[in-house]
Parts: C-alpha cells; sequence; structure tokens
C-alpha cells in the first residue's frame, strides 16, 4: 500500500521540475525529447531535422524545424513555437526547402523556406493536407498526394422534415468492405490523388480521379513523368497485397503500369541519371511473415533484376548513391536497425549500426535515415540510453551531433540495459532479449519482475531507449523483453514459425526466458507479473490462461477471440487471408483453439485490461468480452479505458502516462 501512495502522490503532486531525484518519474516523460526525420543537404554539409517536444500544459506533442551544419557546428532552430513544424525536404540545388506546419490557423499547410533569408511563405491553403511531397528536377514544382473527398451515397431518402422540425441526424449508409480505420474513425468517401503545385504558390493541379488511392509521386529525370505504386485492382478491398508500379505521362495524363504480379510493388525510386529504377516487391505467397525485396529496372522497360537476392532480412528505405552505382536501405538485424549499401551487383556492406530510437514509449525498432550525393548519411542514432538524437557518418568516421535530453539525464538515473540469449524449451530455438534493472541496482537482493512483450506479432524491440520499460524499472522492477518466435529481424523462417500457430510456442519461448532471468538469482520467483500491448496483450491473455506462476497480469489492447476481431478489427481482408488462410466459419475450431478466450476457465491469476475506446486494430469490445468472461469465472479483473485514444494509445503524452501508471498501480496492489 505504501508504494500504491508513493504513485498516487508522484502523479497527482505539483510539477516541480526542478526537483532533483533520482531516479525517473512519470511526469519526466513530458521532458523527453528526440529527433526524428533527419534530412541532410544535396551537398552533405548540413542537416535538418525534426525536434520532438511535449507541452506539460496542453497535452500536446510537438515539433519544431533544427538546421545543423554536418561538422556539429551552428546547431540552431528554423522554426519555433508551441506548434508542429515537421517534414523538411531540400530542393535539388539546396537553396529552398518545403515543410508541413499548422502555425496558421492550426491547418496543417505546405510551406516554402529560402534557406538565404529564412523567410516562410504558405503554398497551399487546402481544405485537406498534403501528404507525401517531392521536388521536380528543376526545382520549379512540387508533386504530392492529397486527399480528395467524395461523398458517400446513401439508398435511404429522407422525407423534408417540417419546418422548425428537430429531427435525429439522417442515418449512415454503409456499403464498403473497409468502412473505419485506426486512428482515422469511421472513414469518409473519397481517395489520395495526385497533384502538382508551382513552387510560387498558387492552385494545385489534380492529375488522377479515379476511386483508388496513388502512392508518394517520384519525378522522372526530363520532369515529364511521374513514378508512383497504387493497387487498381478491382477488387482492391479484399486483395490489400496487390499494388504495382505506374508511370504518369505530365503531358497527357496517361497512366501506364510497369510492373504486373501477384503481390506489393512499391517505392518507385529514380537513379541519378534518369535511367533506372528501384523499387521493393514480394510474390505474395499469403505468408504471415514475408521480406520485401529489392528490384532495378530499366525506366524505358524490360524486365526487372532482383538486386538482393537471398539476403534474409526486410529491406526498406531505400535511397540510390550519388553516382548511381548502387543503393543504400535499411534493415532490422537481431533487434538492431542498420544501413547497408548494395551494388547493382548484388554486393552487401553494412555502413551504419544503431538507428532507431523513434519508438520513444516501447523499445520498437524504428529509425531513419538520408544520403547525400556524396555518401555522407544523416540517420537517428538510438540506443539503450537515450531516446532518437542525430548523428552524420561521413569520410571522417561517425559523429553524434545532438544530445537533446542530457539535461534531463544529467541528474535522473536510468536502468541498466544488458541483452541476454537463450534456448526455447520447446525446440532449442536461439531467443534474444533484454534484461532492464532498476538504477542503483544491487545483484544481491531480489527484485520483483516485469515480463513486457512486444506487439505485432511481426515486430522487433532492440537495444534502444524506451520511456515505459525504464518507468517500471525506476518503480523497483527487473524488467525483460524479448523478441520470441515470429519476431522480424531474424529472417523469414524465424518470422514463420508462428504461421497460422499464434499464438502456441512463442509461450514456451517466454516462459524460457523468465527462467534464464531467474537463473541469474537477482528475482523473487514469488513476485512475477506480466503485460503486453496489441500482439503482446494477446500472448499476455494467453500466458494468464496456461500458468498461474505470475502474481498479477495487465492485458493491453488485446485480441481474445480471433472470430470477432477478423470481423470487427480494421484490415478486415488481411487478417483472416494471411493470418489463418480460412474464415471463421470455415475453421471455427482454429479459431477458437487460439483464441485466450478458451482458455479463461484456467485463469486464476489477477488480471487487468487496458485498451483505448477508440481503438480499431483491437477493438474494445475484445477487452469487454474478456472481462465479463472473467467476471463470470470469479477472477480478480478489472478494465481500464483510454478515453479517446486509438490503437496507439500515445497519441497524447498523458494517455502514455496513464497507461504506465494504470500497470504499475495493478502490479503494486498485487506485488505483496
Amino acid at each position: 500500500m505504501k508504494n500504491v501512495l508513493l504513485l498516487l502522490l508522484i502523479l497527482s503532486g505539483p510539477l516541480a521540475f526542478s526537483q532533483k531525484t533520482a531516479n525517473l518519474d512519470l511526469l519526466d516523460i513530458y521532458n523527453m525529447e528526440y529527433v526524428s526525420d533527419s534530412q541532410i543537404s544535396p551537398d552533405g554539409s548540413q542537416v535538418l531535422y525534426v525536434r520532438n517536444f511535449k507541452d506539460v500544459m496542453t497535452d500536446k506533442n510537438l515539433s519544431n524545424i533544427w538546421l545543423i551544419n554536418s561538422d556539429g557546428s551552428k546547431n540552431r532552430p528554423i522554426t519555433t513555437g508551441n506548434q508542429n513544424d515537421f517534414y523538411p525536404r531540400w530542393s535539388h540545388k539546396g537553396d529552398k526547402i518545403i515543410f508541413k506546419s499548422n502555425r496558421q490557423d492550426d491547418r496543417m499547410k505546405l510551406f516554402v523556406m529560402w534557406m538565404d533569408s529564412k523567410e516562410i511563405a504558405p503554398l497551399t491553403n487546402t481544405p485537406k493536407s498534403p501528404g507525401a511531397v517531392s521536388w521536380s528536377p528543376d526545382d520549379r514544382y512540387l508533386a504530392f498526394t492529397m486527399f480528395v473527398p467524395k461523398a458517400n451515397e446513401s439508398i435511404i431518402k429522407m422525407p423534408a422534415k417540417p419546418e422548425g422540425a428537430k429531427w435525429n441526424t439522417p442515418p449512415t449508409y454503409i456499403d464498403q468492405l473497409n468502412y473505419r480505420g485506426d486512428g482515422q474513425g469511421y472513414i469518409k468517401g473519397g481517395n489520395t490523388q495526385l497533384f502538382t503545385l508551382s513552387i510560387d504558390g498558387g492552385t494545385p493541379k489534380q492529375l488522377t480521379t479515379t476511386e483508388f488511392d496513388h502512392g508518394a509521386p517520384q519525378w522522372a529525370k526530363d520532369g515529364k513523368t511521374l513514378y508512383f505504386s497504387a493497387n487498381f485492382n478491382p477488387d482492391e478491398a479484399f486483395e490489400p497485397n496487390d499494388s504495382e508500379i505506374y508511370a504518369l505521362n505530365l503531358n497527357n495524363n496517361e497512366v501506364k503500369a510497369l510492373t504486373q504480379r501477384y503481390g506489393p510493388d512499391n517505392t518507385p525510386v529514380i537513379s541519378p541519371d534518369g535511367t533506372k529504377m528501384a523499387y521493393t516487391g514480394l510474390d505474395d505467397k499469403l505468408l504471415g511473415y514475408q521480406l520485401n525485396q529489392l528490384y532495378v529496372r530499366d525506366v524505358t522497360g524490360g524486365s526487372a533484376m532482383l538486386l538482393s537476392g537471398d539476403f534474409d532480412r526486410n529491406i526498406s528505405n531505400i535511397q540510390w548513391d550519388g553516382d548511381g552505382k548502387g543503393l543504400f536501405f535499411q534493415y532490422d538485424d537481431k533487434g538492431e536497425t542498420k544501413i547497408a549499401h548494395i551494388a547493382l551487383s548484388g554486393k552487401i556492406t553494412d555502413k551504419v549500426g544503431k538507428v532507431g530510437g523513434l519508438s520513444l514509449g516501447r523499445p520498437y525498432n524504428a529509425g531513419a535515415f538520408t544520403v547525400a550525393k556524396n555518401g555522407n548519411i544523416a540517420y537517428t542514432l538510438g540506443t539503450t540510453e537515450h531516446p532518437a538524437d542525430l548523428s552524420v557518418q561521413t569520410k571522417k568516421g561517425n559523429k553524434r551531433l545532438t544530445f537533446v535530453n542530457d539535461d534531463l539525464f544529467s541528474f535522473k538515473a536510468i536502468g541498466n540495459v544488458e541483452e541476454i540469449w537463450w534456448k526455447s524449451s520447446y525446440d532449442q530455438q536461439d531467443i534474444q532479449g533484454w534484461i532492464v534493472t532498476p538504477p542503483n541496482f544491487d545483484p544481491s537482493k531480489k527484485y520483483p519482475f516485469i515480463l513486457e512483450i512486444h506487439g505485432g506479432p511481426f515486430a522487433s524491440y532492440g537495444s534502444v531507449y524506451s520511456a515505459e520499460i525504464q518507468a517500471f524499472a525506476a518503480a523497483g522492477y527487473v524488467v525483460l523483453y524479448s523478441n520470441p518466435r515470429g519476431s522480424t529481424s531474424y529472417g523469414a523462417d524465424f518470422g514463420n514459425l508462428i504461421h497460422h500457430d499464434y499464438p502456441n510456442h512463442d509461450y514456451d519461448d517466454l516462459m524460457s526466458g523468465v527462467d534464464a532471468v531467474i537463473e541469474k538469482g537477482y528475482v523473487d520467483p514469488n513476485k512475477l507479473f506480466v503485460t503486453g500491448g496489441s500482439g503482446g496483450g494477446v500472448l499476455t491473455a494467453w500466458i494468464v490462461g496456461k500458468t498461474d506462476r505470475f502474481k498479477a497480469a495487465v492485458v493491453a489492447k488485446p485480441v481474445i477471440n480471433w472470430a470477432s476481431f477478423v470481423l470487427y478489427a480494421d484490415g478486415a481482408a488481411f487478417f483472416s487471408k494471411y493470418w489463418f488462410g480460412k474464415k471463421p466459419w470455415e475453421d471455427p475450431e482454429s479459431y477458437f483453439k487460439r483464441s485466450p478466450l478458451n482458455y479463461v476457465a484456467n485463469v486464476t491469476t489477477p488480471t487487468m485490461l487496458l485498451t483505448g475506446e477508440e481503438d480499431y486494430r483491437t477493438p474494445i469490445a475484445e477487452s469487454e468480452q474478456f472481462y465479463t468472461a472473467l467476471k463470470l469465472e470469479g477472477v480478480e479483473t478489472a478494465m481500464v479505458r483510454i478515453p479517446g485514444a486509438s490503437h496507439g494509445i500515445a497519441n497524447r503524452p498523458s494517455n502514455l502516462i496513464a497507461k504506465i501508471a494504470g500497470i504499475l498501480a495493478w502490479f503494486e496492489k498485487h506485488k505483496d
């Protein structure tokens, strides 16, 4: 009870930011910053980056744009204010940038800045915000995507109401498979179309009018063609993974398909001389986990060449090198994001490691980079000791340029993170994890323990900072997070060990990890706790149905009943097709066998449910089912609902704090 009262005092006490305490507290989340979207100048001499921060008074995530020389000198903001300035993009000459901002009327607009004077002018005044933007080769025009609304037609025709009558809002008529999306709510009619706009401003010119969404545009070298990816399959809603690369002739708006196969082809990137196109794609085999591969072809036609061959990692963020003899890309490998170079011969060379730090809440692998014509690389540096900072690699080596959290971490202690490997008790698979110990850790003592499980399930944790994990350590817990089977960054075979078999033996991987940490001697085996979100929520609910070794559990945004989930979550065409192979009524036994609800009668562990009320990925109805089932079984349970939150609960800083506080309060309640 003493610890619970202390936790409540921390949450409700004054905002004493100057108070020097040994450990991080939950209010420190408002003081944590991170760098994102590092954009190196064409000549490699300067870097634009987004500095992300939080406002404790308005509970908002905010951002400004900074500029720094590649040697670390002259670090300064070029935008300021409590707003969202982001998405900076250099012109080819490096004399101008465009960026997005809600600085005027709280509406998101596209702006241009002249780098010599730092003058700013708005380019758009459209009802919707531009999406992906690219400069024309001569820097005179921009091409971008933008959502164009279209009224949803209804067959229900209401009679005219009498003058002065107050009727209810007319009924909503829905006839689309995909009618709502997580973070979007109920989807309004319309599609993402392609536009061009003069850099002098004016009215954007709409290039496409189809009933399909269009991907990020890329200019041809001569400025006469735009390349983009799109899924024009007439059954697009039922075939979500079947996109192609297209060319749009700017003289006559004629669109021509450049690829044709069953599977996604995406992210076309044109070589510096304009003769070749690189893109990522794969032959869809309806597997739960499939690796992107890298292809190169001539822009004029011919067959594509598979460049990445048997490279057994997922390829993303492809960028041509300055001389067009190869490409840079990023990939995740055993919990670490790396940047590599692949020559047109297929030879792959690692260039940079420790790329990450963009997932502030939990330790997911997430990073970004850009490369200049001279080969200089700007990237987000992420380690277990800090969220993303800016780093640059030049011929002289790697140099960290920013230290945006040193002011906080200079007087706040964080937990130590140690990598660990173990063998799964099921089949001796090698499993990687990380142990986080409390500040001022004493290995001769016995500590309570939290097993924290990642979502996805096709995702990976890594050697990066996590505010959530560090908050658990600051509260006095030893924490284990890991990558059980099905996790990415270990190759296609490891990822597909859970294909049509999730959850199952990932349970054995996790329990073997718990045993490996207990063997170290500093964990109290009678004070074990477990939590996880999304796919981690699935596994947490699965675990309490399989064992009673944990004193308490918090199941965050889970799937409890697969049959209801695949019919209720957004992306209806994907989950049953790729994760099960059959619809619920075609194979009800498999659906229920893999559902935590099937094992609810076994549960004795006090279990709390925690979900955002506007979560449409793992809708809160899943949590409500488990909550009611546990109540009917007489198991101690509670439900925490986060108002206004979608699947990514931390859309507001206080939501992340609420999640952490809820988990710790439940564990503290059951610790003694």
